[in-house]
């Protein structure tokens, strides 16, 4: 084996120790801009106690989800949509978070119902835009409903 040879031979490892360096710093950056940036697009769903106790974790205008039943007696029509009040509990003593819906309301909307909504919070209110009401999945003609 000649001394050029061997030479070559040094510089080919030492370009393969570099390119391993470069592709593995590579993924690590790839890595750090697709899981940095998902965490941050990600919405949590939270019941109206998670929400209470984890208000300080989510600053105003963080968006969030929250679910509950809508409690008896809370609904009022706004000119922006509707004020309410969600519970995780069916009855009185549960915690609740006072809402406000920006928008029509979904039709099946009403006390009593469960919704999942969407939004943030602003002043110690939930603020949203984005309603989904939970129903059975039983089928009830409107006259059978309204007996």
């Amino acid at each position: 084996m000649t001394a050029a040879r061997t030479a070559a031979r040094g510089v080919v490892g030492r370009y393969k120790l570099l390119a391993l360096v470069a592709l593995g710093a590579a993924a690590v950056l790839v890595g750090m801009l697709v899981f940095g940036n998902l965490n941050r697009n990600l919405v949590y769903y939270l019941t109206p106690d998670e929400a209470l106790a984890q208000q300080a974790g989510y600053p105003d205008g963080r968006r969030f989800q929250l679910g509950g039943l809508v409690v008896d007696g809370s609904v009022a029509t706004t000119p922006q949509g509707v004020s309410f009040t969600v519970s995780s509990d069916v009855g009185p003593g549960g915690v609740t978070v006072p809402v406000a819906f920006q928008g029509a309301p979904a039709q099946l909307f009403g006390s009593g119902i469960g919704v999942v909504l969407e939004g943030s919070w602003r002043a110690g209110t939930f603020t949203s835009d984005t309603m989904k009401v939970k129903h059975d999945e039983n089928y009830r003609p409107a006259e059978d409903a309204a007996s």
